[in-house]
């Protein structure tokens, strides 16, 4: 399965030559992840962190800027999850201008999220956490 979300390329985002400075796509990706949580995953990063404590860290990621996005520019970004773990989850994202073909890239992200306590420590994610996350698992092969 795969989550889409669409952001608009703000002015906030971009370099003075109106191109999305790389480090806002970033900020982007987390929105995305963030988004996922909360509408697929059944917990918003609000109930994660600040109710029950705990989070969800980046701890790693490898980014590639195929082609530039400028303001004004809508981009549809699509995630997969690739693997569920004890702890951590890999996913994929790519973006895409809204009016480019499914398949164009204008970035390509693969990221590995872990669930830590309160104490900072990596821990098995709860059950239903799991079990969602598992009913996302993208069965199909990358192309």
């Amino acid at each position: 399965m795969t989550y889409q979300r669409t952001i608009p390329v703000e002015f906030n985002h971009c370099d003075p030559a109106g191109i999305v400075f790389y480090p806002r796509y970033f900020e982007m990706t987390n929105s995305v992840v963030e988004n996922f949580f909360a509408e697929r995953v059944g917990r918003s990063y609000a109930r994660i962190t600040m109710q029950d404590g705990n989070g969800v860290p980046t701890v790693r990621i490898d980014a590639n800027f195929r082609a530039p996005s400028r303001l004004g520019d809508r981009l549809v970004f699509t995630l997969r999850v690739l693997k569920v773990g004890g702890s951590s989850v890999a996913l994929s994202i790519a973006a895409r201008g809204e009016d480019e073909p499914e398949g164009s890239q204008r970035l390509q992200a693969d990221l590995t999220l872990v669930w830590v306590t309160p104490e900072g420590r990596s821990a098995p994610w709860p059950d239903d956490m799991r079990a969602k996350l598992m009913v996302e698992l993208d069965k199909e092969p990358a192309t």
